[in-house]
């Protein structure tokens, strides 16, 4: 790739989160192998970032690879409207068996954020053939659904990159009250203001929506599985639907195949994505009950009315379900105990960085959270110089690499942290 093609891109190219017209410094990746990224100056990364989440068994696996050009030598794309095909259904009957029971009805569709804008308008579906005006969400303040409207509404209004949109969006409701974390003592009393808000709300409410045990991109925070267990008794009791955001945390990333098996609960709607076909190409579901179905299309001439252009696509569903049978030889339990226990082992120690304010390790997540706010473009290309991906945001420098990562390729991961905090220039220290 030469300087010519790099300058169009950084002119032409829109890249996520970030400006048009000052843009932040971008890597030619021209391959990708296990755990490697190559730029185009040959370099190799090893990649902490799995893509966002998405590529678990890391770059090119053979298995999903084949799946894929099977598939393509049959057809690459069918309109999924009064048709049907093999890939589908092989895939929706295997999800079926890894979800939840008895999340049995399945919509597809091409991204984690229009998986929860059809799973809020499956909730206003819902209540509206109930005749009920119950119109209002409740999410978790500092929580993150994706970059549409809809999920950009349940997002948190004032600690979210999508704030400048309040006057445009719906307004709903946010609770700040799950201060336990992930692994802490549960006291009698830490749901009590949850129960309060609920109380106050329930008449309203459509649904409650929350990213399972980890919050995202709301600080990488590690919440107590208590919390899920109350929400969903809580939800019973006031007849509401529970909507659960899995897109990131899905497929064995916190150490369960879904982060609400830490508390051994279901909910009435499940939003996934991203590890989905395990990185290769963008598929997501989300995932209800014939409870909630039933009463969304409870005469024969109502229909849910969403239908992406490419939801079905057999590419999309041939990786999904190659990607599903890798998990299913259940080798990925092991692999995210190791890279568990060496995050622990490695990561622990940056505690006592005057740097660093907090690290939190969670099945194959890390967090070093500094106290001070990330020059992201000086500490990208400190960490590209030490031969790794990372990509942090705010303050929070994380790791979520693919399960297949070796221990020496997570020590090279974490002291590249480690240098790059021992460089002022990668911090605005004057921001908090």
């Amino acid at each position: 790739m030469n300087i010519n093609e790099i300058n169009f891109d950084r002119h032409h190219i829109w890249h996520p989160y970030t400006s048009m017209m000052y843009p932040l410094k971008t890597y030619p990746v021209i391959s990708a192998k296990k755990c490697l990224l190559k730029l185009s100056n040959g370099k190799l990364l090893i990649d902490g970032m799995s893509s966002w989440w998405t590529v678990i068994h890391g770059y090119n696996n053979p298995k999903i690879n084949y799946a894929i050009i099977k598939q393509v030598r049959k057809m690459s794309h069918v309109m999924f409207g009064g048709i049907t095909h093999f890939p589908a259904i092989k895939l929706c009957k295997k999800l079926i068996n890894f979800a939840p029971k008895p999340l049995e009805c399945i919509f597809l569709s091409d991204s984690g954020s229009v998986a929860i804008e059809v799973a809020l308008k499956m909730a206003l579906h819902y209540w509206y053939a109930k005749n009920k005006k119950k119109n209002m969400f409740l999410s978790l303040s500092g929580g993150y659904h994706g970059d549409t409207l809809g999920s950009i509404s349940v997002c948190d209004p004032k600690c979210s990159m999508h704030n400048i949109y309040q006057g445009y969006i719906s307004k709903q409701k946010f609770m700040n009250t799950f201060y336990r974390n992930f692994g802490d003592i549960w006291q009698v009393g830490d749901d009590d203001n949850l129960i309060k808000l609920i109380e106050k709300n329930y008449k309203t409410l459509a649904a409650v929506i929350v990213e399972p045990i980890v919050q995202g991109i709301g600080g990488m925070k590690f919440y107590h599985e208590q919390y899920l267990i109350s929400l969903r008794k809580l939800c019973d009791f006031y007849k509401i639907l529970l909507i659960l955001d899995e897109i990131a945390t899905g497929f064995g990333r916190t150490g369960k195949i879904f982060a609400c098996d830490h508390a051994n609960i279901v909910p009435d709607i499940l939003c996934i994505g991203k590890a989905l076909t395990g990185g290769a190409i963008t598929l997501a579901a989300t995932l209800t009950t014939r409870k909630v179905s039933s009463v969304i299309c409870n005469k024969q001439d109502v229909s849910f009315m969403h239908g992406p252009t490419f939801m079905g696509n057999p590419l999309s569903c041939a990786a999904a379900y190659a990607n599903l049978k890798l998990l299913e030889d259940n080798t990925w339990i092991d692999q995210v105990k190791f890279i568990s226990y060496n995050l622990l082992k490695l990561l622990s120690p940056l505690k006592l960085h005057p740097y660093v304010l907090d690290v939190r390790i969670l099945g194959a997540i890390g967090v070093v959270e500094t106290k001070f706010f990330i020059n992201l473009e000086n500490i990208q290309k400190c960490f590209v110089d030490n031969g790794v991906w990372i990509r942090p945001f705010k303050n929070l420098i994380y790791l979520i690499p693919p399960y297949i990562i070796s221990q020496s390729e997570i020590k090279k991961l974490v002291n590249a942290i480690f240098i790059a905090l021992n460089n002022k220039k990668n911090f605005n220290i004057s921001k908090k």
